[in-house]
């Protein structure tokens, strides 16, 4: 099911058989850089399975991101509810995968997601956290309008420095 569309993206949700697309991305160790490690085929399937289950149980989750004009999926972006450093929050997350770096569609995929948080969802408060050296996130965080609200050394991410950003509608 499609859920956002952009100049050039489709945003739909999850189905199982869009793992092995998916993984071809999450395995990627480029784009993975700022994770802890790419993911396994099994994690990807956890990754895709929480998602499925967060449509379920929020009426959104985290979603593949397709490019119109050849249908290809390139990455992966939405809201998760989340703990980060101990704080439950709605987590804007936004992964394009790296032969795409550079290109706005990060930024791109990012504004829709966050757009249908505030506007369809009625999510007063988005935040957004990526460790410190991440600049191509924290470039498209801060070009949301997202604010530095918090520092923290992430324990889910090899207790790497991570800056935390906050968006209120």
């Amino acid at each position: 099911m499609i859920v956002l569309q952009t100049d050039r993206l489709i945003i739909k949700e999850y189905k199982p058989e869009y793992l092995n697309l998916a993984y071809k991305v999450f395995s990627d160790p480029q784009t993975m850089a700022f994770w802890p490690a790419p993911l396994s085929i099994n994690e990807t399937q956890r990754w895709i399975d929480r998602s499925m289950q967060s449509y379920k149980d929020n009426g959104f989750g985290r979603y593949a991101i397709y490019l119109k004009n050849t249908n290809h999926l390139i990455g992966d972006c939405g809201i998760l509810k989340l703990e980060t450093d101990n704080i439950l929050v709605h987590d804007l997350g936004y992964i394009i995968y790296a032969p795409f770096w550079s290109t706005g569609l990060g930024f791109e995929a990012a504004k829709a997601a966050m757009d249908f948080g505030f506007n369809e969802l009625n999510i007063d408060r988005l935040y957004a956290n990526m460790p410190f050296n991440h600049a191509a996130s924290i470039k498209v965080a801060e070009k949301l309008g997202m604010k530095r609200i918090k520092e923290f050394h992430n324990k889910k991410n090899r207790s790497i420095l991570t800056y935390l950003y906050c968006s209120v509608k």
